[in-house]
C-alpha cells in the first residue's frame, strides 16, 4: 500500500509537472479528459486540475455503482493528480523553451508519471474509464475507443487553437502514448490486457 501510494504521489508530480511546465506555456494538449480540461484552461481561465476532476465525476460515479474496482484504482490517482496540476500552476512561467522542445519533454514527463501509476496499477481515471463504458454498451474493441477519444481531442486543438497547436499537440499524444507502454513494458502483456482488452 505504501508503495502505490508513493506510486500516486510521483506520478502524479510528474504529470503535473509535464503539463505545467511544459503543455500550457504553448497551449499544447494532451489526450483525453486533461486535454478539454486544457481548452477549458485556455479559453476560459479554468484550472485545469479541477475541471478535470470535475469532468471525472460523472464517470466516477458510474464507477462506484458498476465497476467498483476501477474506482478504486482509479479514484485516488484522479484527486492527486488534480490537486498537483493545479497546485503546480506557477511553473507555466518557468520553462521558456521553443514548442518542438516542450512537446517532446512533457509527452516524456507526462508518458512516465503516467507509466509510474500503471506499474501499480493506479490510474488518473477519466479516458480510459469512458472508453471501457462505451466499449461495453456498444461492443467496440476499448483500444480503438481511447484512440478515437485522442483523435477527438487533437482535432479540438485544430478547431480551436490553430495548425500549429494541433501538430505539436499529436506529437506530445503520441510520445505520452509511447513513453507509457516503455515504462510499463515488463507488465507490458498485463498493460495492454487492462487498457485494450486484448
Amino acid at each position: 500500500m505504501i508503495h502505490k501510494l508513493a506510486a500516486i504521489f510521483i506520478g502524479s508530480l510528474l504529470i503535473g509537472i509535464g503539463i505545467n511546465g511544459f503543455l500550457v506555456p504553448h497551449q499544447l494538449l494532451d489526450g483525453g479528459i486533461v486535454g478539454i480540461a486544457l481548452i477549458l484552461h485556455y479559453y476560459f481561465s479554468f484550472q485545469t486540475g479541477i475541471s478535470m476532476f470535475l469532468l471525472s465525476i460523472p464517470l466516477c460515479v458510474y464507477a462506484w455503482f458498476k465497476e467498483r474496482n476501477y474506482f478504486m484504482s482509479s479514484f485516488q490517482g484522479l484527486v492527486v493528480s488534480s490537486f498537483f496540476i493545479d497546485w503546480l500552476a506557477p511553473l507555466q512561467s518557468h520553462f521558456p523553451l521553443p514548442i518542438l522542445i516542450s512537446s517532446i519533454l512533457g509527452g516524456i514527463i507526462i508518458g512516465v508519471g503516467i507509466g509510474v501509476l500503471l506499474r501499480f496499477e493506479a490510474s488518473t481515471g477519466g479516458t480510459d474509464l469512458l472508453a471501457h463504458i462505451i466499449s461495453k454498451a456498444a461492443s467496440i474493441n476499448i483500444g480503438l475507443i481511447i484512440f478515437l477519444i485522442d483523435g477527438l481531442v487533437a482535432l479540438m486543438a485544430f478547431k480551436t487553437l490553430g495548425a500549429r497547436s494541433f501538430i505539436f499537440s499529436v506529437i506530445t499524444i503520441f510520445i505520452v502514448g509511447a513513453v507509457t507502454s516503455l515504462f510499463v513494458r515488463n507488465n507490458h502483456r498485463n498493460y495492454l490486457l487492462w487498457r485494450y482488452h486484448i
